[in-house]
């Protein structure tokens, strides 16, 4: 950070408001290593679930708690004790912590959802803020749909939070409401008629419903909001959250206008970016600000010169700033072991010897059917073949039977331990040939949900990554699978899915 810059706190809530996005439910291990992703790009505070809410949210902020040491994890709670409670017994074991309290305030949700009065809500928040500081020194409050709340009832809320214990008062924008304009104006407001306003840290929490989220935020800094909520990619409820990597480097690239920094590693960025796409199954989209694959790319016979003679004609930051690697050859078949493992370090991935060997042997294969190997492709292979999961089953081979006219069947060998089971079965099409074949090797029946698929790199040979959501019984889980050949990667990714629901693992995977 510059000297004489303001240090605006990033906020991340990925694990907690990103995951409520329909259908980014993630498992206790994925949680974890998101957790230690965000640790080494210097998140502030990680907002690791609402403990109170499920058995599952309790263990995941717990577990995060344990293991994370340089980040403040922090615990929702509304204004109730059970609620606190939970959260600060999640939290025991954490080197620091916060638990973050909520109450609405707007008119519309405290006559229609609390049905309550003014004077009760305030009552309430008071309440629970002292409660929330007899078990926490570091308590946040937030007055749920705050851009939409009258605003004397607001200032008076957040005196009396602030006088009662909060260190940290959160200014949401719940339903994506407000204008860059208003909501500036909103944060300088609270600046100019809450007294006691300077013994706490203003924060701001943005969604994005018009797509306004982020702008909503920077002009909520420049107004004196000193912490900012986030997720990576901008996942979350709805249209989701303010994106963080586009918050932090329009603070970094634009500190002429802010005159904030932040404490975030920003060539991190785009490893946990991709970390999160791959357990949230949602993938992120090429023109996307930061981490988009084509956020760095010029197609224009212009822009290509300009950039070939001076890079700032046409980029404002440089790809290595946010870690985008993107596709420069690195390796062949004829690549030894050093010249992989020093590759993988370059990338950011930290493997134990047996995992590097592991992960070498699959890159062998590769190399033997693609004749070049991208930084991508390293990646998707690494990603692929190390698994935290115990692999109860796992893919030895598969052939297949189809043709126009032809009825689809597939043969799939599957391993459990030593032993080796094989099946045939005909299907609406290979994939559905191949699960069906799986199904009824494990005894196991999933319902697919959701299938994808894209190409790693480019070219004939590129490697094919396929993300699928299978529903087993009552649990839904997201699964990857890469390969060349697509039936290959979509079988590995049904087998990826299976093991997740038959050998559930609490293990800590490496940082």
């Amino acid at each position: 950070m510059n000297q004489g810059q303001d240090r605006v706190f990033i906020f991340d809530t990925t694990l907690r408001d990103g995951e409520q996005a329909p259908g980014a439910s993630m498992n206790e291990r994925e949680k974890l290593e998101i957790a230690h992703a965000l640790e080494r790009l210097g998140v502030d505070i990680i907002e690791a679930g609402f403990p109170v809410i499920s058995k599952g949210d309790f263990d995941s902020v717990k577990s995060v708690a344990k293991h994370i040491k340089g980040s403040v994890v922090c615990g929702l709670a509304r204004s109730l004790k059970a609620d606190i409670d939970a959260a600060a017994d999640a939290l025991k074991a954490a080197a620091r912590s916060r638990i973050h309290v909520f109450l609405a305030t707007s008119k519309i949700h405290m006559q229609h959802k609390l049905k309550k009065s003014q004077e009760e809500i305030l009552q309430m928040a008071v309440e629970a803020v002292k409660y929330a500081r007899h078990k926490n020194a570091d308590v946040e409050f937030s007055p749920e749909d705050a851009s939409r709340s009258e605003k004397l009832f607001l200032y008076r809320i957040l005196e009396a939070v602030i006088d009662a214990g909060a260190t940290t008062v959160n200014i949401p924008d719940t339903v994506g409401y407000a204008t860059p304009a208003e909501y500036g104006q909103l944060i300088a407001d609270i600046k100019n008629n809450v007294p006691n306003i300077h013994k706490a840290i203003i924060s701001v929490h943005c969604h994005d419903d018009l797509g306004l989220a982020v702008a909503n935020s920077l002009s909520a800094v420049r107004s004196g909001a000193r912490q900012v909520e986030c997720t990576i990619n901008g996942i979350g409820e709805r249209a989701g959250n303010a994106s963080m990597e586009e918050i932090v480097m329009a603070l970094k690239t634009r500190s002429d206008i802010y005159g904030c920094m932040t404490n975030i590693h920003t060539p991190e960025i785009c490893r946990v970016s991709r970390l999160v796409s791959k357990y949230t199954g949602f993938t992120v989209p090429p023109n996307k600000a930061i981490v988009g694959n084509n956020a760095f790319r010029h197609e224009a016979g212009i822009h290509q010169d300009g950039i070939l003679k001076e890079r700032s004609t046409y980029e404002i930051m440089r790809p290595e700033d946010v870690g985008f690697t993107g596709t420069g050859l690195v390796l062949g078949k004829h690549s030894g072991r050093h010249a992989f493992r020093a590759r993988l370090k370059h990338l950011g991935i930290d493997l134990s010897d047996a995992q590097a060997q592991q992960a070498f042997e699959r890159f062998k294969r590769v190399a033997d059917k693609k004749k070049q190997i991208f930084d991508e492709d390293l990646v998707a292979i690494v990603e692929d073949e190390i698994k935290a999961v115990e692999k109860t089953w796992s893919l030895v081979s598969l052939a297949t039977r189809s043709g126009t006219n032809i009825k689809t069947e597939v043969t799939i060998v599957l391993k459990s331990k030593t032993k080796t089971y094989k099946k045939s079965s005909s299907g609406d099409g290979p994939v559905d040939a191949c699960y069906k074949a799986i199904d009824a090797i494990t005894r196991v029946k999933g319902k697919l949900l959701d299938y994808s698929i894209h190409s790693v790199t480019q070219g004939k040979d590129a490697l094919g990554e396929v993300t699928i959501k299978v529903k087993f019984k009552d649990k839904s889980v997201i699964a990857h699978g890469a390969s060349t050949d697509i039936l290959e990667a979509s079988a590995k990714a049904y087998v990826n899915a299976l093991n997740k629901v038959v050998a559930p693992t609490t293990k800590s995977p490496g940082k």
